[in-house]
């Protein structure tokens, strides 16, 4: 039988339910408390006395657990767990867990919508016609910009787990090679009809299109850069939904206000939101949304449920999702 807990905690619950999912698998679990945002100030007073707390963005390090003796598991409403001090809670005996693949087919959708509305130039063309372009034209079709077509171009990306693989999948659907850098073996690629780069060069250097789906470690830290932006052909796309600071993004607007790069699609910035700014807000031909490419409500309802599951199975003595 599942343990009931006395108190349960959502930190900041907004984004991944804004009103239209719903928290009644947890209330099942516990006496839940949802908290839309959680400001630093304010964590310890909502934090105080629960067992169990979930968090996506608010940082619970080595203090806050000290001033929350009764917290036994922290659970991470994303993929992504730099936010806990896991350190701290090993050695305290707080379990922690996260939501892995729960956005798989989300992510790797957005991917194909940013190269789609920059190779098809669809957000442009529907907004000439909005402003009446096309009832003025004296042609049946209206063209703002050269429209590219992907079949037979290369499709380069970084990083082949459960994303970066999905993203191959779709890619060849449409007619396209896929390379890749990944430290699965070469054998293994071929057997998925990718080719494996020799590094980081030969892919920038080769590839139409460059996506990015690595983890942000020093290693990939600012991995696009300008020596990288040199080697990319001037036709070449760039797309990154993983995380913002994979991208120097001065040299990233550089390239695109000097024409070395013809159009990039970000779905994440160095800081977000981007309170001071951004060298790629502004930027020519450099298409931005606002950190979304997970927030598909079936993405949504998914992680829901596996955060769920976690607690459920913590509390039946179970490890699941445990980092």
């Amino acid at each position: 039988m599942v343990e009931k807990m006395k108190k349960i905690v959502i930190l900041d619950g907004y984004t991944a339910n804004p009103g239209d999912l719903s928290w009644d698998g947890l209330r099942e679990l516990g006496d839940v408390t949802v908290y839309d945002r959680t400001v630093p100030e304010d964590l310890i007073s909502r934090a105080r006395d629960a067992e169990v707390l979930l968090t996506n963005k608010v940082i619970i390090d080595a203090n806050a657990m000290a001033a929350l003796p009764q917290l036994r598991y922290i659970g991470v409403l994303a993929t992504g767990y730099n936010v806990v001090d896991v350190t701290e809670a090993h050695r305290r005996g707080i379990v922690v867990t996260n939501i892995p693949a729960y956005s798989t087919m989300s992510v790797a959708q957005m991917v194909m919508a940013h190269l789609l509305n920059i190779t098809n130039q669809v957000a442009l063309h529907a907004d000439a016609v909005r402003k009446g372009e096309w009832e003025k034209s004296p042609d049946f079709s209206l063209t703002k910009a050269s429209l590219i077509e992907l079949d037979g171009l290369t499709f380069g990306i970084v990083g082949l787990g459960n994303i970066g693989m999905q993203v191959a999948r779709m890619a060849q659907a449409m007619g396209m090679q896929v390379m890749a850098v990944s430290s699965k073996s070469e054998e293994m690629l071929q057997s998925f009809g990718i080719r494996k780069a020799r590094d980081y060069e030969q892919l920038f250097s080769e590839a139409d299109v460059v996506s990015l789906h690595c983890p942000l470690t020093d290693e990939t830290h600012h991995l696009v850069n300008s020596e990288r932006l040199a080697l990319m052909k001037q036709t070449a796309i760039l797309i990154n939904t993983g995380r913002g600071p994979l991208l120097d993004e001065h040299a990233v607007a550089d390239a695109l206000k000097s024409g070395r790069l013809y159009g990039v699609g970000v779905d994440v910035l160095t800081e977000e939101p981007p309170r001071k700014g951004s060298p790629l807000i502004g930027a020519p031909r450099c298409h931005i949304t606002p950190h979304i490419a997970w927030a598909s409500a079936a993405a949504r309802r998914r992680l829901i449920d596996i955060a769920t599951e976690n607690v459920a199975a913590f509390l039946r003595g179970e490890a699941l999702n445990r980092i």
